[in-house]
């Protein structure tokens, strides 16, 4: 686990109140206490993964949707960066029990990406697919499609770095922080539950940091 000094916060932890109008505030950052049962706040921002940042080239990537849609889509870097884009302000919960509060993101929400394939209405589960060898995790299409999910570029303002992910992570703030894939390269549109690597491990399915649902189903 690596701590980058330079995304250290304040004291104070940043409200919904606090931020600009515009700004999707994601519903978990307004309940009285923030930190799941299990959980303690880090002013710094881990890193952790499987097995290291992939290489990355922009000229080469590519964002595949693909399953039960009605277009399969491949995006290069500049058709991504031409969608609509948001600004989600929410908390960050990993599954080993820090949780970074208070993060502001940045990129494109995912319905706009459901709604750009033509997610078929059979479509009830995604399987996120990384450029990290392979990895991927599952998720329901309820959290997939929630207002403070997205396809992250930015985090607090600054472009996501490979270590956290970069060029574009998904990010789902009302699942452990391992649902919400880095180094995203495809969206598998499913009629059914598929078990990604972490989850294959032993990891939850869903993983509802409220309920710990940590380990097992």
């Amino acid at each position: 686990m690596e701590d980058h000094p330079n995304f250290q916060q304040g004291e104070d932890i940043a409200s919904a109140a606090d931020q600009p109008a515009g700004t999707i505030i994601s519903p978990d950052t307004k309940m009285p206490v923030r930190l799941p049962p299990g959980q303690k706040r880090t002013r710094q921002w881990p890193v952790l993964d499987a097995a290291g940042a992939p290489p990355s080239d922009l000229a080469s990537w590519r964002l595949d949707l693909y399953g039960l849609v009605e277009n399969e889509i491949s995006l290069n870097w500049e058709e991504f960066g031409k969608l609509p884009r948001v600004e989600v302000f929410a908390d960050f919960h990993c599954v080993t029990g820090w949780s970074r509060l208070a993060n502001v993101w940045s990129g494109v929400a995912t319905s706009v990406l459901a709604e750009k394939c033509g997610l078929k209405a059979e479509g009830r589960f995604v399987v996120a697919h990384g450029y990290d060898y392979g990895w991927t995790t599952n998720l329901p299409i309820e959290m997939f499609l929630a207002e403070d999910a997205l396809l992250a570029t930015h985090h607090d303002g600054r472009p996501l770095s490979a270590a956290h992910g970069g060029p574009v992570r998904l990010i789902v703030p009302r699942l452990y922080a391992w649902k919400s894939a880095k180094w995203l390269g495809g969206l598998e549109f499913l009629d059914r539950d598929r078990a990604g690597f972490w989850e294959r491990n032993g990891y939850h399915m869903n993983g509802d940091p409220w309920k710990e649902e940590r380990f097992g189903y």
